[in-house]
């Protein structure tokens, strides 16, 4: 509609705004009505509907107006009405529409009272004093319930309750301070159901609950000197033990500290601990204390209390060659003996055997067998004297002790190591690891010697093999450094066994003639050694006996060569060597062995394997006159070889004509016999040729015939078996089909007669259940019902038929009639 119309038509429940230029009010006006505007007035709003507030529903009004004690607005000397501006009102449920009056507005819309929950609430701020409340009061209204709003409350939030289910504990903290709590403060609720925390409470955590059993506890600190709820007086720092015993649950408080759950410690009857600082009555711990436990049992290690070595032991079981050794901690009285600190002594088995805190077990001991060629070095503690025990089963005393022997690398490495004639220190090894407690042995090999110095009683001895070598404690063995290679070398060779021989050694010695040819010698030394039986340490006065005898005949040979000259030491060069070595008897002749005193070193002979200069021109020049010899024998041989062959060949070609002569005779005689056997082989041929052919004729047509005969019979027996077997088969056939439809026919009557009797059962139990009453009774019910409808016709006849029958009326009009 608009403004500006003079006639303006206000439906019920709707208003308008009119503004009286005049006096500059503004008033409402509210329908059903019809309005006259007036040249002065102005419609400034509507027609708008009244603002309808249902049941349990509310609106807010900005700037609403004053009203008195009654209720009616107040309106102001020049006829407006008052408002409080800046200001808001809540109208809940108003019973009648109603409009707004000019300056007043609808904040929002007409909503629903705000239903509060069951465990739910409403948190409330007074954003202004009113009644008991202050501006910043905070309060909590619970449902269930509706809440009816107020301009000077504001809701925060809605809050809702926190179900603690069992085993379950609800953690709080104090917001401000109160009455009971301070700000801050933290405490548990522990009761199950739902909980609506207050505004000064705040929720921290849910803190679930722990489940003890007999196998796990709970270990606890505690934060704060607080009494806990089994009415224990907890100090800060202080930890302790929540078990099954105490609970099935623990909740932990908020002064608690869970440090860890603690397993139970089971013992059996074959175990035992030692629990290192045990509490005491008042639980606190012994520090420095120990305490045996035996099994069986069961138990919680309390804090501070630990295991010792970590885990429960078992009890020491000790056959019949095992024993234990003990060394007391503290004085205490084993039985009727008084042990010491420090003391030592053993148990022997068989038994088992559990230490007591007094004791500890220092080590468990095994009887060590031992072979005729075993041993062990064996220390007494207290006077650290050293033995080696063999031979025997033998158990270390309590204050005895293996003593392990150190060897030389060097020692090790030859006793790991094969000995053979070949003692190179390239030759194979295999490494082991060697008990150091165990007797050293060493097998001498045959034909050889070993040497051991005792340095206790510097005194030494000298082993011949084959035979075992058992080292005492203070003993070493002598170890040979001997030269080795060609040309020799020093401290090539080192080996624990000196070889006695017969053996060889090789060596290179240059030498000068007198016309200063300078010649390289390849000599081979045949070598054994004398053993003095009453000084058999004598073979090893020398270290390296291999070097000096080498150096020995090298001296000796490069003397003897250097008085002869290049060609005179060419011709005789090993008479010369052997002279200078061996030298000469009395009577001028060359002996056959050199004895070196110092060792009793015997060489017994010398072999020259190469003889070569060092000179090349020298060399150059022998090797021209060797060629020069060589070509010169071999040319006369050459010439001898050919006068030889020639001659041989004169002598073969004479007895090859002679022997060709008497073959070419003996041929012809041959070829007479040869064409003499050749015609009577001719007529033997061709009368032996038609008798087998007329015979081979008359054979295979007898074969053809009996052949003929044979194939008939099979024919016919074939035939005849065929013939069987199709009348067998037939016969079989019509068994086989005259047996299914009997089969067929007996099942057919079986089963009309169980149907038949079926249908007879069913029938009789049909009439049995009916009754014949009412079976009587369903027969007549027709005819009687139709007789009982004529009846009640009162006809005095009728006839009654199907409809498909033709009848004759006049006959039975007749008939009808003559009844009549």
């Amino acid at each position: 509609m608009s403004k500006t119309a003079t006639v303006i038509r206000i439906k019920p429940q709707h208003y308008i705004h009119v503004l009286d230029n005049n006096t500059n009010v503004t008033r409402v006006i509210s329908g059903p009505k019809t309005f006259t505007r007036q040249e002065h007035e102005v419609v400034v709003a509507g027609p708008v509907p009244h603002i309808l507030v249902p049941p349990r529903s509310f609106c807010i009004i900005q700037n609403p107006v004053v009203r008195d004690e009654k209720g009616r607005p107040i309106v102001g000397e020049d006829g407006s009405v008052q408002l409080r501006h800046g200001d808001e009102e809540v109208r809940i449920e108003v019973a009648e529409p109603f409009p707004l009056y000019p300056g007043e507005a609808l904040y929002g819309k007409v909503s629903p009272l705000q239903v509060v929950a069951p465990n739910t609430a409403l948190r409330l701020r007074a954003v202004r004093d009113f009644e008991k409340k202050k501006a910043g009061d905070e309060w909590l209204f619970k449902g269930p319930g509706t809440y009816i709003p107020r301009v000077e409350v504001q809701v925060v939030e809605i809050v809702r309750a926190i179900i603690i289910k069992p085993n379950e504990a609800l953690r709080l903290r104090a917001r401000r301070p109160s009455a009971t709590r301070k700000a801050g403060e933290e405490w548990l609720v522990r009761v199950p159901g739902a909980y609506l925390p207050d505004v000064d409470e705040e929720v921290r955590e849910t803190v679930k609950a722990y489940i003890l059993t007999t196998q796990r506890a709970l270990q606890l600190e505690a934060l704060d000197t607080f009494t806990d709820v089994r009415g224990v007086k907890r100090n800060v720092g202080e930890q302790w033990l929540v078990t099954h015993a105490d609970a099935s649950i623990h909740i932990p408080d908020v002064n608690e500290k869970v440090i860890g759950e603690v397993s139970v410690t089971t013992l059996t009857s074959r175990q035992y601990c030692v629990v290192l600082d045990p509490i005491d009555e008042k639980g606190h711990n012994q520090l420095g204390k120990r305490e045996l436990r035996k099994g069986e049992a069961s138990f919680f290690l309390n804090p501070g209390e630990r295991l010792e070595g970590g885990r429960p032991q078992s009890v020491y079981v000790l056959d019949s060659e095992e024993a234990l050794l003990l060394c007391a901690r503290e004085a205490f009285k084993d039985g009727k003996e008084v042990r010491k600190p420090g003391d030592r002594w053993m148990i022997f088995g068989p038994t088992d055997y559990v230490p007591e805190i007094e004791v500890e077990v220092l080590e468990k001991r095994r009887a060590i067998p031992l072979d005729e060629n075993e041993g062990i070095y064996v220390r007494d503690v207290k006077t650290g004297r050293v033995r080696a025990v063999t031979g025997q089963s033998y158990m270390l005393s309590s204050y005895e002790e293996l003593w392990k022997k150190d060897c030389p690398a060097v020692v090790e490495a030859l006793l790991a190591k094969e000995v053979t004639r070949d003692r190179s220190s390239s030759s194979s090894s295999v490494s082991v690891n060697r008990d150091a407690t165990r007797v050293i042995t060493y097998r001498t090999p045959h034909n050889s010697a070993v040497q051991v110095f005792d340095y206790k009683s510097k005194t030494s001895r000298v082993v011949f093999g084959p035979d075992l070598v058992m080292l005492g404690p203070d003993e070493q063995f002598t170890i040979n450094s001997l030269s080795g290679d060609v040309p020799k070398k020093p401290h090539v060779i080192q080996s624990l066994a000196l070889l006695l021989g017969p053996d060889f050694m090789t060596d290179v010695v240059v030498v000068e003639t007198s016309d200063h040819a300078r010649l390289s010698l390849k000599l081979s030394y045949n070598w054994y050694f004398e053993v003095d039986q009453a000084d058999p340490s004598k073979i090893f006065s020398v270290p390296d006996f291999v070097g000096d005898a080498c150096k020995a005949v090298a001296s000796r040979v490069r003397g003897a060569v250097a008085t002869e000259t290049f060609d005179n030491f060419h011709k005789k060069s090993a008479d010369i060597i052997r002279d200078a070595i061996f030298g000469k008897d009395e009577s001028g002749e060359s002996r056959n062995r050199f004895v070196f005193t110092q060792n009793n070193l015997v060489i017994t002979n010398i072999d020259i394997q190469s003889v070569e200069p060092v000179d090349s021109r020298t060399r150059d020049a022998l090797q021209k006159s060797v060629q020069l010899a060589i070509e010169i024998t071999t040319k006369s041989q050459e010439a001898s070889a050919r006068h030889e062959a020639e001659r041989r060949e004169q002598i073969a070609r004479g007895k090859l004509e002679r022997q060709k002569i008497q073959d070419e005779a003996s041929s012809e005689q041959e070829r007479t016999a040869l064409l003499k056997l050749q015609a009577a082989s001719a007529v033997i041929e061709a009368s032996g040729q038609a008798t087998a052919e007329a015979h081979a004729k008359a054979e295979s047509m007898a074969i053809e015939g009996e052949a003929s005969v044979r194939q008939a019979q099979l024919a016919a027996e074939a035939e005849k078996i065929k013939v069987q077997s199709d009348l067998a088969q037939k016969i079989e056939k019509q068994k086989a089909h005259i047996a299914h439809q009997t089969a067929l026919n007996d099942l057919e009557i079986q089963k009309a007669t169980d149907l038949a009797k079926i249908e007879a059962d069913k029938f009789k139990g049909i009439i049995d259940a009916v009754g014949s009453d009412v079976i009587s009774a369903i027969a007549t019910s027709g005819p009687a019902q139709q007789a009982d409808l004529l009846a009640s016709l009162e006809l005095s006849s009728f006839m009654v038929t199907d409809g498909n029958t033709p009848i004759n009326l006049f006959n039975t009009a007749q008939g009808l009639i003559g009844a009549k």
